[in-house]
């Protein structure tokens, strides 16, 4: 069932999505060569505590506040001490917080030092994606818009669209329906409505869109071993617009 929110809701939603906003913008810059994931989850854990909020992921047992996932690790990638950043790699963030009841949900991939033309182009594509999905998602559209938006995009410059993972419905939970699918499909198509709140996620790689479960059970990686590269944003659906809540305006703090 569908949750659509009031604006009581959505602005508790906002609050916690403007926190993670903040969030990254303080941790983006200490991505970087010799880092660990471990000492980047620390940082995310220290800042969501310090608001008085919680790591979403911890409802859904997740060992750690962020999904760290590089190079050829789509999403999930669980944080390590042991694991440190590399010069080259590409470093998806995928964070929620729970902030009264609140939940927030986006993700980010960061090139650390000098990556590839083809990186930098699966960087650029994935970020059309992510606009051309927000685009789509307006009153009166279905969700199947979003769908076909970021698979075009995709799909004409030659990268794979992950078909098994998608984003959601989020706010009062970490996932709610509807899901979103990143590839057009046959099924439910529901018509987006006033007072939803989505999480839109295109997992975007450079070569198949299949993917496998390590044996930890969370890491999901590509098939053939190619890099992936994970943006998202969780938006609010009004009447006359759309707006991206995990985004900081010119002017906000």
């Amino acid at each position: 069932m569908i949750r659509i929110k009031n604006d009581r809701q959505i602005d508790g939603i906002r609050k916690s999505c403007k926190a993670l906003a903040r969030l990254y913008r303080e941790i983006v810059p200490a991505v970087r060569e010799g880092v660990t994931t471990g000492e980047i989850d620390a940082l995310c854990v220290a800042f969501i505590k310090g608001i008085g909020g919680k790591p979403a992921w911890y409802s859904q047992k997740f060992p750690g506040a962020a999904c760290i996932s590089i190079n050829e690790e789509v999403i999930h990638g669980i944080p390590s001490p042991n694991r440190v950043i590399k010069n080259g790699d590409l470093v998806s963030l995928d964070i929620g917080i729970d902030l009264g009841g609140y939940i927030s949900d986006s993700a980010v991939t960061i090139p650390v030092g000098s990556v590839s033309a083809r990186d930098l182009e699966l960087l650029d594509t994935t970020k059309r994606c992510l606009e051309a999905g927000i685009a789509a998602c307006l009153k009166g559209n279905r969700i199947g818009d979003i769908s076909r938006a970021v698979y075009d995009v995709a799909s004409s410059r030659g990268f794979g669209v992950v078909y098994e993972y998608c984003g959601h419905g989020v706010g009062l939970n970490v996932h709610e329906d509807p899901q979103i699918p990143n590839v057009p499909e046959r099924g439910p198509n529901p018509r987006i409505v006033p007072g939803m709140v989505l999480a839109i996620e295109p997992m975007i790689n450079a070569g198949t869109g299949d993917v496998d479960l390590l044996g930890d059970g969370w890491t999901v990686v590509t098939s053939d071993g190619l890099n992936s590269c994970h943006m998202e944003h969780t938006v609010a659906v009004f009447p006359d617009h759309t707006e991206v809540l995990t985004m900081l305006n010119p002017g906000e703090e």
